[in-house]
């Protein structure tokens, strides 16, 4: 069982910054597919990024060349900076992580994601 608890949330005013971790409970960003995903009051859970276990990053559209997602192995942590903020990326944050598919588990698909953290709210303000 993975444990992943998140933290850095808060809330900023629109064009700031604010960088979110991702612990996990034992070796698993490097060996997992990890993403970061995030749900607004009335919508859908949305994923914002992932990272396959290569490090090799993807992200959403709508936040290409503001966020970046990252990790440190040996710290077992995941982290998403995230600039330029708009008040649309208000959010509740949550990491996740799951096994890979395909030749050598590389592809992280929708239904890759087993392990879910609790989330932290993210509010950008106009």
């Amino acid at each position: 069982q993975v444990q992943l608890m998140e933290s850095g949330g808060g809330s900023v005013q629109s064009g700031g910054s604010l960088r979110l971790s991702c612990e996990a409970s034992r070796n698993t960003v490097s060996t997992e597919c990890m993403a970061w995903f995030r749900q607004a009051p009335g919508t859908e859970r949305d994923r914002v990024t992932t990272i396959n276990k290569l490090g090799v990053p993807s992200y959403a559209d709508v936040v290409k060349g503001r966020f970046t997602i990252s990790r440190d192995n040996a710290k077992n942590t995941l982290y998403l900076q995230m600039n330029s903020l708009k008040p649309e990326d208000t959010a509740v944050y949550y990491c996740a992580a799951g096994p890979g598919v395909g030749p050598n588990g590389v592809v992280c698909t929708a239904g890759t994601f087993t392990y879910w953290g609790q989330g932290t709210q993210v509010t950008v303000s106009s």
